[in-house]
């Protein structure tokens, strides 16, 4: 992989994709290229390495009209924006950066965070900060600039640092457990096409409406989102209670923060219905596994248990009115191509 590749938008409405790596690269000149790199692709920092060993790092970028993403990987760094570098860089962003792996410091004007993975912090990057990572860091990146967050926050400022939980679903995270994995989803689409040299394709459509939507979601409370972003919402929570045999739409509906009329709605716009996504990821997720040659030996009755199916002559019957084979079948022929949405 070269250290630093671009590729261009495809169409007017499709990000940037963006990727650097230190591989191959003279361990000499690592610290500078990837310091270089972020203040083009992500924010200007003030990089250093905690001991001798070479810096060794990976980015991937999208970049959206207004919003940039970004997954990072790197060994132990401190980063930082002091007072003085502020003056000299100034960026105008406010930063979500979602912690993947491993601990991190992180401090700020009058207040110290230790942060560990599956938490979130939204910053304001002109406000002095160091964060350091001492085995290494991993992790998700979201920016905005400082006037769309203003807009979102209905004007208040970021002055400090805000710390949300994503890694676990409940009433307060469930909007940044959203957020993450449509930026994770995002990534993951930009590194699948990047593998082939292909730009970023319909994979991330919607991504920066959705994402911005449930920012506007996070910083004002419950009410103010539009459709996407409660749709996000909703299919998260889903996709984390497929095993439920009781997951319904009045569940959803409590876990989003809004009515059932309301979550029907929000469905039937993005053109299903709440029980019939719910059926389908369900169907999908049980058609993966049985093409999963690892669970060769699993019964097929504790797949449909582990997708929420209580009746396995309903799985069976639902299986195969959707892919016209039926479970047994569907093993039986692992190489064959079951249609799969995306979610």
């Amino acid at each position: 992989m070269p250290a630093e590749q671009l590729l261009p938008a495809d169409g007017p409405d499709r990000p940037r994709s963006l990727a650097f790596s230190t591989e191959g690269v003279a361990a000499a000149n690592r610290l500078e290229l990837w310091s270089a790199y972020n203040a083009r692709a992500l924010i200007d920092l003030d990089i250093r390495t905690m001991d001798d060993s070479p810096l060794a790092a990976t980015e991937v970028n999208l970049h959206f009209a207004a919003v940039r993403l970004a997954r990072v990987r790197g060994s132990a760094q401190v980063i930082e924006r002091s007072e003085s570098y502020i003056r000299k860089h100034p960026m105008d962003l406010i930063g979500v950066f979602f912690a993947l792996k491993g601990e991190a410091f992180f401090y700020y004007p009058g207040g110290f965070e230790a942060l560990r993975p599956g938490q979130a912090v939204i910053y304001d990057a002109d406000q002095p900060f160091m964060r350091g990572f001492h085995r290494g860091v991993e992790e998700m990146v979201l920016t905005v600039p400082r006037g769309t967050y203003l807009g979102l926050s209905g004007g208040r400022p970021l002055r400090r640092p805000v710390v949300v939980d994503f890694h676990e679903p409940g009433p307060a995270n469930r909007h940044m457990r959203a957020l993450a994995r449509l930026v994770h989803g995002a990534l993951a689409a930009c590194d699948r096409d990047g593998a082939d040299g292909q730009r970023p394709g319909a994979a991330t459509d919607g991504v920066e409406h959705s994402s911005i939507e449930l920012l506007r979601l996070l910083l004002a409370g419950r009410g103010r989102g539009a459709v996407e972003a409660y749709l996000a919402a909703a299919r998260c929570f889903i996709g984390d209670h497929l095993a439920d045999p009781g997951l319904c739409p009045a569940q959803i509906a409590a876990a989003v923060g809004i009515s059932e009329r309301h979550l029907a709605r929000v469905f039937t716009e993005a053109g299903e219905p709440p029980g019939a996504y719910v059926l389908r990821r369900r169907l999908e997720r049980a058609a993966a596994l049985l093409a999963d040659p690892g669970e060769g030996t699993t019964p097929i009755a504790a797949i449909a248990a582990r997708c929420g199916f209580s009746s396995q002559a309903y799985f069976a019957r639902a299986f195969r009115a959707r892919f016209g084979t039926t479970p047994r079948e569907a093993r039986r022929d692992r190489g064959a191509a079951v249609p799969v949405r995306p979610a």
